[in-house]
């Protein structure tokens, strides 16, 4: 899990670098690499690349690139520690959405955790005069896309292979992406293809070193681990972007993340 969570953190760090390229651009190269490594991957191992559900396999793909492509352009608006924590909103907006479309049922604390997480996002806004309107309702409508995912793939279950989950959603995200990219394509120059040609890479090895962490232990031994992600780009964003954060934004974030984490052990023992 830390090395997927230092994958994800390289991906985000180099999409933060790459805002100035369009945002569809950015989503085309990130997902090429990550097809091709699912693909050949996939192939080695004799798995039909077509999958059974495909219309489930496609609604998928289809939320996971509105989910991507949202919050890869909250990040020309957000410093990339908050954007990150505020995506990770994503498991709870899931909870809430599988009340209606799988009937099922929240504990108390869960929702008291949930509204402790809210009021980090409320402390972020309102004591933070120079969040981004627009990229905090960009990244939220893509952690709504994102929970989404997550119904849907429950939905999916254990009918298909992960990769196979993975692969549809990065095929179907680089051939759209590449699509809406070409109308304003501007080309890269110099260590740009190089830094483009990686972000595939750095998602590929952060799925499959997640996937495999929750293979080998238990949900909620690895969970955790999983929101370093935003301690590490919080580092990278004052370090590298010259991101600031105020006491209340630590603070907003802190509750975010506290909730987060201590939803995952709710959520293996209910």
């Amino acid at each position: 899990m830390l090395i997927s969570t230092l994958s994800f953190t390289g991906m985000n760090s180099l999409v933060k670098h790459l805002v100035h390229l369009p945002t569809f651009e950015i989503v085309f190269f990130r997902s090429l690499g990550s097809a091709v490594l699912a693909t050949c991957l996939l192939l080695s191992k004799d798995i039909p690349l077509l999958g059974n559900r495909r219309k489930l396999l496609t609604l998928r793909a289809i939320l996971g690139l509105t989910a991507m492509s949202l919050f890869f352009m909250s990040l020309k608006e957000l410093p990339v520690g908050t954007a990150v924590s505020l995506r990770y909103l994503s498991p709870i907006i899931a909870s809430i959405l599988a009340i209606f479309l799988l009937k099922e049922s929240l504990r108390g604390v869960q929702l008291l955790l949930f509204a402790i997480a809210f009021s980090g996002v409320l402390i972020l806004k309102g004591f933070d005069a120079n969040l981004s309107i627009k990229g905090l309702a960009l990244v939220m409508i893509a952690a709504v896309f994102s929970g989404a995912v997550y119904i849907v793939i429950r939905k999916i279950g254990k009918s298909e292979h992960p990769l196979v989950i993975v692969n549809y959603f990065m095929v179907l995200a680089a051939i759209l992406g590449l699509i809406l990219a070409l109308p304003n394509w501007e080309m890269p120059q110099g260590i740009e293809w190089l830094l483009l040609s990686s972000l595939g890479v750095f998602g590929f090895f952060g799925q499959l070193f997640m996937t495999k962490a929750f293979q080998i232990a238990r949900t909620n031994q690895v969970a955790p681990f999983k929101y370093l992600e935003v301690v590490f780009t919080v580092i990278i964003g004052i370090t590298w972007f010259n991101d600031f954060y105020g006491f209340w934004s630590f603070v907003g974030l802190a509750m975010i993340v506290i909730s987060l984490v201590l939803n995952s052990f709710v959520k293996t023992k209910a």
